[in-house]
């Protein structure tokens, strides 16, 4: 065995050096040689290592321990990573008739394994939606398509920059395999050329996805909800005109943002998306959004309280849209006694009181939710806590010698109090003792005295408006609650996909980045949706991160064991999937092994 460097011309007559791995070997007679491997032009390895690079592949593929001293890291790589391509082109098991042997079962070596099990749902979501085929048809070539499948997949498994991505995919996944791609072949620059072929077919692939996402699950387009976040830079991002500093929703201030917005279905399928600047307000997008959506007059736009301003609310009157938004008003008000019931899927029992405004022609639905109730009472009692702690302190301070008793500054620092109350303060009335001089202020009372129509008085309760004067109080509150379902898709996005941090420094590619993440929440949804219809009580409802745990223990290893004959068996295959794997791939229909299996004898 030895590699061969020929001198071979491109069709345009450049003349470039492929590199071949060679294997000598009488035959009838004659010494042929036959080609194992073509390396490429781009092989790395010193012309030095090339023989010991040979030795070592032999080696490996007769199960031997290596004689030599231990070679350099990147000539063993090699030497591994050449002695699985080999393998895999070797005949499928399934085609071939049972060969019954007898082997040395301490000589049994497991190598080599990768991860398949993210790997092939990954791939199974992306032809249920058609998006190789599709990259196609725009002109995409082999190349780009194979890293653009290797970062959405590897988003799905293992979220990370794309510069990780690729290393994860050379050294930890067998999704090369599955896709017969050498992954180590690629340079860099292909995953960001790749990158940039998604971002630029956007609105096509957005449009398609969208598509066969109602198409598989026969859905109807319904309600449009529109909601934005956010992720952070590493680095200054001085070349990204849209990284500005603003309201991060990590608490990352000290860095700058870049803010994602989508438009989806009440399906939870994203519709469009759209990068904005990093101090973009929520309120200043909504029209420019629909707009681009080519939303039609009397679309239902479900929106949350940091968008649903008055101005936003008269834009969507005049433009003939319905509207289900959360209500800006301050002053909470419900009366029991002309409120609904309403027992939610969760089993939780909520009251409802709907209330018409026929001059703004709207009506207000209020709701009322026990387990809201308990969580609000609880952070009030925190608060309350917080601030009562605060204004005792302040007070035992007063009767300590060398501290500042100067009313002025004890009511400032009150005031600090309440700023940092979160709004608690505005319950509690304060006052500041003097003594006869009054300049120096010897005490600090406080009474609680909560305000009518706030938290403390209505825990619980949140109010809704809307122009669907028609609808009764279970459908309104229904679909508004499919905004709040809604989150678990942005919690996908955020805590799954590895949508934050970016650290590129383009803006084409910083928005290739959030666009891979938004393709892969697409696929997470198909997935997730097919599971709930079809899949049992332990998938039904879990999410991403359960389920990419449960797939991620599946394996793709190589066995080699001795014959008695003193030949070497190589078995690569795929580990047999347990029972909660077995139980995702019955729900989605996937019934074969990823990979196949491989045999080899030497």
């Amino acid at each position: 065995m030895f590699i061969r460097r020929a001198l071979t011309r491109r069709t345009d007559g450049r003349a470039y050096y492929s590199h071949r791995l060679v294997h000598s070997a009488r035959e009838d007679g004659k010494v042929r040689q036959r080609t194992l491997l073509n390396l490429g032009s781009e092989f790395a390895i010193d012309h030095a290592h090339w023989p010991a690079l040979c030795r070592r592949i032999d080696e490996i593929r007769h199960g031997q321990e290596s004689l030599l001293p231990a070679l350099p890291a990147p000539v063993e790589a090699e030497a591994q990573r050449i002695s699985a391509q080999l393998l895999a082109r070797s005949r499928s098991a399934e085609t071939a008739a049972p060969e019954w042997t007898a082997v040395d079962l301490d000589s049994l070596a497991l190598t080599r394994p990768r991860s398949v099990g993210v790997e092939q749902v990954g791939l199974w979501a992306l032809a249920q939606v058609g998006l190789d085929e599709l990259l196609a048809a725009q002109g995409v070539n082999a190349a780009l398509r194979a890293a653009a499948t290797g970062s959405i997949v590897g988003r799905l498994a293992c979220p990370a920059s794309e510069r990780a991505t690729r290393a994860w995919l050379c050294e930890r996944s067998a999704l090369g395999e599955l896709l017969d791609v050498h992954f180590e072949r690629m340079g860099a620059m292909q995953w960001y050329r790749a990158s940039d072929a998604l971002l630029k077919h956007r609105a096509v692939i957005e449009t398609h996805l969208f598509a066969q996402a109602m198409d598989l699950f026969d859905l109807a387009p319904t309600v449009t909800l529109y909601d934005l976040t956010n992720t952070c830079y590493e680095g200054a991002a001085g070349t990204q005109p849209l990284a500005q500093r603003g309201h991060s929703k990590e608490k990352r201030s000290d860095c700058p943002l870049l803010t994602l917005g989508l438009v989806l279905d009440a399906s939870g399928f994203v519709r469009r998306s759209r990068v904005f600047a990093g101090n973009v307000r929520e309120h200043r997008t909504l029209a420019d959004m629909l707009g681009a959506l080519k939303t039609p007059p009397g679309a239902l736009v479900v929106l949350d309280r940091g968008i649903a301003t008055e101005a936003q609310v008269t834009w969507l009157k005049d433009n003939q849209y319905r509207y289900l938004v959360v209500s800006r008003e301050r002053r909470r008000r419900f009366d029991v006694e002309a409120a609904l019931a309403h027992r939610t899927r969760g089993g939780e029992t909520v009251r409802l009181e709907q209330v018409a405004d026929a001059e703004a022609g709207e009506v207000r639905l209020y709701c009322y939710s026990p387990a809201r109730a308990e969580k609000e009472r609880a952070m009030a009692e925190r608060c309350m806590a917080r601030f009562e702690q605060g204004l005792t302190a302040l007070n035992e301070g007063l009767s300590r010698p060398r501290t500042r008793k100067q009313p002025a500054h004890v009511r400032e620092r009150i005031g600090r109090l309440k700023a940092n109350s979160r709004g608690i303060g505005q319950h509690y009335t304060v006052e500041v003792d003097t003594d006869e001089t009054g300049q120096r202020a010897v005490a600090v009372r406080w009474q609680r005295q909560p305000v009518t129509g706030s938290l403390l008085t209505h825990p619980g309760v949140y109010c809704l408006r809307s122009n669907l004067t028609d609808w009764d109080e279970a459908r309104l509150w229904q679909t508004w609650t499919l905004l709040t379902d809604i989150e678990a898709v942005f919690r996908s996005l955020k805590s799954e996909l590895g949508l934050r941090p970016i650290y590129h420094r383009t803006p084409r590619r910083a928005e290739g980045h959030l666009f891979i993440t938004v393709i892969a929440c697409q696929l997470v949804q198909v997935v997730r949706r097919r599971l709930a219809a079809d899949g049992d009580e332990s998938c039904r409802s879990a999410s991403w991160t359960t389920l990419r745990r449960t797939l991620g223990a599946r394996q793709r290893v190589t066995a080699t064991v001795q014959r008695q004959d003193g030949r070497t068996v190589h078995v690569r295959k795929a580990t047999r999937p347990e029972p909660k794997q077995q139980a995702i791939l019955a729900a989605l229909g996937i019934r074969e092994s990823p990979g196949g299996t491989q045999t080899e004898t030497i």
